[in-house]
């Protein structure tokens, strides 16, 4: 944050200002110092909050904003665990399948909790289920 104030970037000094706040109010509804859990969940979310905003833009023509909000995602995505990739998320997948046995596109729910703590801010949630239907529906 200082490196972005001395060096006269504005569009930084914004986007931390704005995750540091809400991890401020993260503490203070959860009483408590954050875990790095917690911390990694609410960067999450405002990744995930940027990523609609983008998808939004880009339906209205604002492509400015749209270079804006990615410039922020970039930014918050240094300070997040490195994302696992499509064959890791696979692998994943059909050990969870393997250990649940669910073979079924009717049982998803039994396979989405066990799968998602496993990746528990490694990767993106709808990622996540596309792969599950689509690795189910074969």
């Amino acid at each position: 944050m200082q490196a972005a104030l001395k060096g006269g970037n504005k569009d930084t000094v914004t986007a931390l200002r704005s995750v540091m706040a809400q991890l401020k109010d993260e503490k203070i509804k959860l009483g408590h110092e954050l875990s790095e859990d917690e911390v990694t969940a609410v960067l999450n979310r405002a990744v995930k909050r940027r990523k609609e905003s983008i998808d939004l833009f880009r339906q209205g023509g604002r492509l400015d904003l749209v270079d804006k909000e990615q410039a922020e995602i970039d930014l918050l995505s240094t300070y997040l665990p490195k994302q696992l990739s499509e064959s890791e998320i696979l692998a994943i997948i059909n050990l969870t399948l393997k250990e649940t046995g669910v073979d079924n596109i009717k049982d998803i729910g039994k396979v989405m909790g066990p799968l998602m703590q496993k990746v528990k801010g490694l990767a993106d949630g709808k990622v996540i289920q596309s792969l599950v239907r689509e690795r189910l529906s074969t």
